[in-house]
């Protein structure tokens, strides 16, 4: 059995720095944190680096490529939040180490013409390999409907049921078909009795409120609607909700494009034309926001003690779902909560072991003996500098050190 010993870097484990540390990995886990390395091993030489657990973008979107794309700027693992890579049709993906690994929610409730058909283009089609058992559409529009497809969703293989609960409004498009009180809340009962894991599209405080009345888990964006309130905060914490604000998503919603991020050279260098284009795009749906009460917003739920998961919305190389690419945005997501005021470990932490915790991931998110060896390698110190964690030097996935 090859055993691999990643030496001299320093070692943030998820949730806090080690200092220096020896990482052995073998068989596709990790088998120590300390110690010499062992006789016989390959030796990897971390010295000037920092190892951290694999990054784990929380939402997401999957398309060709998508996955691959993702492990380049070692994120080890994505979190689908609409998509086709339920458990029956991501076999091929569980055991490939050239991609990064997912989960999904399948196809989120919401009602026919609701969120997000608002956002393709007319007579858009996507091109993808069909998948091996056709997607789920739970088009809901009454309490029994909603509660009757989530057995169908889980029995289809769904890791988390998600609801959309979207009026329009943020999109340009108020009026939208959106999901009642009455039909969320019975969702989310049935979801509860299943125990399955709950998450809601909220771009608005309203919606916000209805998904914390509903009972639901976590929140998979943050409202921008309108600056948060002592009353909005104290009702997701005492919800006791996890958020992923995905600020990189808000960001391009008002017009400001990832233009930035890929003039960096370490990003330019990983990624193709068409994603180039797309990152250098922007939603621009919502330019009267306002960026500084997203950031207050995010400061404040850390301050309360809500949970906050680093996701990015990244989806398809397409212009209209600009301002964002698969890995890339992760990275610019970790400088938005840093920016918004949190410290690099604590954004580091929202990418590792804090949405490992609460997406129930208990094998990887942190570097710890028995865990998968999902690890990435930076030169640098992101938990003084959080742009370090595009410095990358190495990255394996399940051990396997992936080809740069």
């Amino acid at each position: 059995m090859a055993v691999t010993a990643i030496t001299g870097a320093r070692v943030f484990d998820g949730e806090k720095a080690l200092g220096v540390r020896t990482v052995v990995v073998a068989d596709g886990r990790i088998t120590r944190v300390g110690g010499d390395a062992p006789d016989g091993s390959e030796i990897v030489d971390g010295s000037g680096a920092t190892l951290l657990p694999g990054l784990i973008d929380a939402h997401v979107h999957s398309g060709p490529g998508t996955l691959a794309l993702a492990l380049r700027f070692g994120v080890t693992t994505e979190l689908e939040m609409q998509g086709m890579n339920t458990r029956e049709n991501r076999g091929h993906i569980t055991d490939d180490d050239t991609v990064a690994d997912v989960r999904s929610a399948g196809f989120a409730i919401t009602p026919p013409g609701g969120h997000p058909s608002e956002l393709m283009p007319e007579g858009f089609r996507p091109v993808r390999e069909l998948p091996a058992v056709p997607p789920l559409m739970p088009f809901s529009t009454t309490p029994e409907e909603a509660a009757a497809f989530v057995p169908q969703l889980l029995a289809r293989g769904s890791d988390y049921i998600k609801f959309m609960i979207d009026d329009g409004s943020v999109e340009g498009h108020p009026g939208l078909p959106m999901l009642d009180q009455a039909t969320v809340n019975a969702g989310v009962a049935e979801a509860k009795k299943h125990g399955a894991l709950t998450v809601a599209h909220a771009l608005t405080v309203e919606a916000t409120r209805m998904a914390a009345e509903a009972g639901i888990d976590g929140l998979v964006h943050v409202f921008m609607d309108q600056p948060h309130t002592a009353e909005i905060i104290d009702l997701i914490k005492d919800a006791g909700m996890f958020v992923v604000p995905c600020v990189s998503l808000n960001a391009s919603m008002m017009g400001i494009t990832g233009s930035e991020l890929a003039d960096d050279p370490r990003v330019a260098e990983r990624l193709d034309s068409k994603w180039d284009e797309t990152l250098r795009s922007s939603y621009n749906r919502y330019p009267q926001g306002k960026l500084s009460d997203v950031y207050d917003t995010v400061r404040a739920l850390d301050a309360a003690g809500v949970d906050l998961l680093a996701g990015t919305d990244a989806s398809m190389a397409e212009t209209f779902f600009g301002g964002l690419a698969h890995g890339a945005s992760l990275h610019h997501e970790l400088q938005y909560l840093v920016a918004a005021g949190l410290t690099p470990s604590q954004a580091l932490r929202a990418a590792t072991a804090t949405t490992a915790r609460r997406f129930n991931l208990g094998d990887r998110g942190r570097i710890a003996e028995g865990l998968r060896a999902d690890l990435l390698l930076v030169d640098g110190d992101p938990t003084a500098t959080i742009s370090d964690t595009l410095n990358t030097r190495a990255i394996w996935r399940r051990g396997t050190r992936l080809a740069r």
